[in-house]
């Protein structure tokens, strides 16, 4: 059997690919942005002894971690309308990836937070602060350089993870790949460039963050506690 591979015909629509590529690291800054903050948030609330909040966040993290990212996204994108709430297919996208890294990174943080001597809260109660300075000025550093490493995976899974996004017609990598395919029938040159473009992102990511967490994050922190 003789397959005769023409990645041309591909690259020559790379105004598509490009703009799937902003959309898929558009749709990954701002979940990653949102999805991180509110996973901070939860994980907060959830060390408070307030058993009710506790338990409904305890509810949602267990609902979202067990179920599939698309299902998510369907019940965003076609179930929201029932209820009156209809969003874009990118707003519904964006969503859809907040809710599900906030998720698993009020998890991540969790484990970070329960990680710290409970020494070391004593102590910065006893200096006087309140719960939430003992959370901020205590807890979250060492925390958080324990748990970055974790926290980078997970928004590079919710990047990979947004190639689904395209079954709603937002227009990221995986849709534009499709639809390039659909005009010149290159299916697998199509994928083959959309799969390296995806990896090759996936290690840029990480690089980006690491050195973000090591450079300003961590010092940051540092220098503030």
């Amino acid at each position: 059997m003789n397959v005769e591979l023409d990645f041309s015909a591909v690259l020559t629509d790379w105004p598509i690919l490009v703009n799937g590529v902003a959309w898929t690291l558009g749709l990954t800054v701002v979940s990653a942005v949102f999805g991180v903050l509110s996973g901070l948030v939860l994980a907060w609330i959830r060390i408070q002894a307030w058993p009710i909040c506790g338990s409904f966040i305890k509810i949602y993290v267990e609902l979202i971690r067990n179920t599939p990212f698309i299902v998510q996204l369907f019940f965003v994108f076609f179930g929201l309308p029932e209820l009156g709430l209809r969003l874009s297919a990118e707003m519904s996208s964006v969503l859809a990836m907040v809710i599900n890294l906030s998720a698993y990174s009020t998890e991540i943080f969790r484990a970070g937070i329960d990680s710290t001597s409970s020494g070391q809260i004593q102590a910065g109660e006893s200096l006087g602060l309140s719960k939430f300075q003992v959370f901020v000025y205590v807890i979250l550093p060492p925390a958080l350089f324990k748990v970055w490493p974790a926290l980078v995976a997970q928004i590079i899974i919710v990047m990979l993870g947004s190639a689904v996004c395209g079954q709603i017609s937002t227009q990221e990598l995986s849709y534009s790949a499709n639809l390039i395919q659909s005009r010149n029938f290159r299916a697998f040159e199509a994928f083959i460039i959309a799969a390296s473009v995806y990896l090759l992102m996936a290690i840029a990511v990480r690089w980006l963050l690491n050195r973000l967490g090591r450079n300003f994050v961590f010092k940051g922190l540092i220098q503030n506690g």
